[in-house]
């Protein structure tokens, strides 16, 4: 890696689930494909949770951008958040490319957060590293509107 290079030229926001109160359901990040990185970090972000709620959080992989045949990868689901111990908690999932099914041609990823039993503050957000083609902000979202 240049020493040189900014942060922004070398990781991207690749994905994202907007901060937001969240009813009791599961909410997703848009596809990531793993082809333009070596590795993700999904942050999952959350904020105060419900009375007696629960937070669950994984990455999903698929075969296209459209999540066909989506499945879970493997040992990339968080400890279940809760009310009790968790507001304004976060975790971390790391994620390389090689981890998903590249047998069977699943070459994309994303987030998915699911809130359970009551509204709750929630987000999330995946950053690309070693991004194949450089600098990594080329891949940001397009709703990355300034890099300062």
């Amino acid at each position: 890696m240049n020493g040189n290079a900014l942060p922004s030229e070398v990781v991207a926001v690749a994905a994202v689930i907007d901060p937001d109160a969240t009813t009791a359901s599961t909410v997703t990040s848009d596809w990531v494909d793993m082809a333009d990185f070596e590795s993700i970090m999904a942050i999952v972000l959350a904020g105060v949770l419900g009375t007696s709620a629960t937070l669950d959080a994984k990455l999903e992989q698929a075969t296209d951008s459209s999540g066909s045949g989506a499945k879970d990868i493997t040992g990339k689901a968080i400890t279940q958040l809760v009310k009790a111990s968790n507001d304004d908690d976060q975790a971390i999932i790391n994620c390389r490319a090689e981890e998903l099914d590249i047998a069977n041609d699943f070459d994309h990823a994303r987030l998915s957060i699911t809130v359970g039993t009551a509204t709750s503050d929630a987000g999330g957000i995946v950053l690309g590293f070693n991004a194949r083609r450089m600098p990594a902000s080329d891949n940001d979202l397009a709703s990355v509107v300034e890099i300062v």
